[in-house]
């Protein structure tokens, strides 16, 4: 969840990710518990190495947490 109030913190990243995902305001609103958002919402920030690296400097966490949030999610790919 703190990665979709990261989001919600920065309207042009909001504005990209609803208009990538086709999602409105609302959606996000009546699913902020749904994995599947969430993974959508990782998905987003690990599709930008600056918009993961604010992210994560955000939260003091390393981005590797990032990506292992990310695969414990649905379609989250496996640790190799």
């Amino acid at each position: 969840m703190k990665a979709l109030a990261f989001l919600a913190g920065d309207s042009e990243n909001l504005g990209r990710f609803l208009a990538l995902s086709g999602l409105h305001l609302e959606d996000l609103r009546e699913r902020v518990d749904d994995p599947l958002l969430l993974a959508a919402v990782l998905d987003f920030l690990l599709g930008d190495d600056k918009r993961l690296s604010a992210f994560a400097e955000s939260e003091g966490m390393e981005t590797k947490i990032v990506h292992a949030a990310r695969r414990a999610l649905p379609g989250g790919a496996p640790e190799m």
